[in-house]
């Protein structure tokens, strides 16, 4: 009898969007965690937080997510009250082992770490009182499993790579996040070995995958003269 791949188990999908794209000193506008526990819409348990970031939300974000900072001041949540009820659903689900699920995560997690940090409250770390895992990055193990693709990897491009319709406008937070599920699933389908490691062995295999992608690119900007920025390390 086959092992229970954690493909078949909960996951927990989790998706921001930002004032803009800088960690460091954006702020979070939306989040949605959808609790899935099988294939199909109707098995999501969808949460979403609108924020008031407390500063104005740049046109060009507001392009990408559609929110505009008088709707975020008249309708959003207080940035403390949001992100604390965010963190302690996350360490509670990463508690149970059910996995984080986003598309590069990277992003997601550090702006979240540093608003938790401004905000004087524990960040998800100290939460936990370990890195933090289980993770799995739809972005992350497409590179890893596909290395040599050519194009785009936004998640729009991955969605068509693997067949999957849009159902719904991406860039809204829940939108992007149901999107990301089918695609983890999608790659597990399409490709056995991911399907059967076990969370732990997908974890460290992700580390790789990312930190090898990552020396690349910095090679490369290196080449082209400009700064080798990129993260080496992942999930922070």
């Amino acid at each position: 009898m086959s092992t229970p791949s954690w493909i078949d188990a909960p996951l927990l999908g989790f998706d921001t969007e930002t004032t803009g794209t800088n960690v460091e000193r954006d702020r979070i506008v939306t989040i949605a965690l959808v609790h899935s526990v099988g294939p199909g819409r109707e098995n999501e348990t969808v949460a979403t937080w609108l924020i008031d970031p407390g500063v104005e939300i740049p046109e060009p974000a507001q392009r990408v997510h559609g929110i505009s900072t008088e709707h975020a001041r008249e309708h959003g949540m207080q940035p403390a009250e949001a992100l604390d009820e965010v963190a302690g659903m996350i360490v509670e689900a990463l508690g149970k082992d059910v996995p984080l699920v986003a598309f590069n995560i990277g992003f997601d997690l550090a702006i979240l770490e540093n608003e938790l940090t401004r905000l004087g409250l524990p960040t998800l770390v100290q939460r936990l009182g370990h890195d933090i895992a289980p993770v799995i990055d739809g972005l992350v193990i497409d590179r890893g499993v596909d290395r040599y693709r050519k194009g785009k990897r936004t998640l729009t491009d991955v969605l068509a790579h693997y067949g999957l319709e849009q159902d719904g406008r991406l860039h809204t937070a829940d939108v992007d996040v149901s999107a990301t599920l089918d695609v983890v699933r999608a790659i597990a389908a399409k490709y056995p070995q991911v399907a059967s490691s076990t969370l732990e062995e997908l974890h460290r295999e992700q580390v790789g995958w990312h930190g090898r992608w990552a020396e690349g690119m910095n090679e490369w900007l290196t080449k082209k003269g400009r700064t080798p920025d990129v993260n080496t390390a992942w999930p922070l």
